[in-house]
């Protein structure tokens, strides 16, 4: 049986480029796709989370003073809930440690070797276990929500596109973050403590457990402005519930694109400042 292999040719870069981005793409989405019964259990989880958060933030509401904590009136924080449970997963901010432990064992000098980067290899890895979720784990705890408490419709026409923009956004800013707590391993060779922080701190700074907006104004904007984590849920989330007018919501997805752009670029400095110390250190 003949097999075919993916090639880069010199006459046509673009088209190559594309085929064999997709085809990491399309890996990346079989992969995850094998893990049947881990995507059920995960659903599972997200939905027996959601029924619990979604109370908390009820109740929130019902002790607050006009019944809008943040801003935000109950059906709104419904949505926030069982949206971001299924986001979750989506977004994929907890449980990567490819990149870390292919240092530790060394199997990152494969990697060097190959014709795609790093870094743009383990991005369309992670768009198709994006989509993989997309599909399997967004849809489960979106609809238990739907059957069992009042969600919030979006009334602006604009708000879907941008909510779809925002969400890829998200799933490219978690991967520049990931990834670069995965490099430490390049100077730490295990990096399995600022994997720890990131869980601790990701969450939290990511709006999961609570919307940032309950925060002091001040506290939350500084989020906004100075890291990344609010836009790995809390700005997909605060744009389908349509928390903001619609200039607002146009600028957190542009903020959110920044922030994206500046974490890959990053991610592939310290790439390139990896691979000179292996070569340094004769790996």
């Amino acid at each position: 049986m003949d097999a075919s292999v993916l090639t880069i040719s010199p006459g046509r870069p673009l088209r190559a480029s594309i085929t064999t981005f997709g085809a990491l793409v399309w890996s990346g989405f079989r992969r995850y796709a094998t893990y049947r019964q881990a995507t059920i259990a995960g659903s599972f989880t997200n939905i027996v989370f959601g029924f619990l958060r979604c109370y908390v933030l009820l109740a929130v509401a019902a002790g607050a003073v006009g019944g809008r904590p943040g801003g935000y009136h109950p059906a709104q924080l419904a949505t926030f809930v069982w949206v971001g449970q299924g986001l979750l997963s989506v977004v994929g901010i907890w449980g990567w440690t490819d990149l870390a432990d292919r240092i530790r064992s060394g199997d990152v000098a494969s990697d060097l070797l190959r014709p795609v980067p790093p870094v743009t290899a383990y991005l369309a890895a992670d768009l198709g276990r994006a989509a993989h979720a997309m599909l399997t784990r967004f849809l489960p705890p979106t609809i238990v929500g739907a059957i069992f408490f009042t969600l919030a419709a979006p009334h602006r026409w604009q708000t879907i596109p941008l909510f779809a923009v925002s969400v890829f956004l998200a799933v490219v800013g978690s991967y520049g973050c990931r990834f670069l707590v995965n490099a430490t391993a390049y100077w730490l060779q295990d990096a399995r403590g600022p994997l720890v922080l990131w869980t601790l701190g990701s969450g939290v700074l990511a709006g999961l457990y609570f919307p940032l907006r309950l925060l002091p104004e001040w506290l939350a904007v500084t989020l906004w402005v100075a890291t990344p984590f609010p836009g790995l849920l809390q700005t997909p989330l605060d744009v389908l519930v349509e928390r903001d007018p619609p200039g607002m919501q146009l600028g957190l997805v542009l903020l959110q694109a920044g922030w994206g752009l500046a974490l890959l670029t990053i991610a592939q400095t310290v790439q390139r400042r990896a691979e000179r110390k292996l070569v340094v250190q004769g790996g």
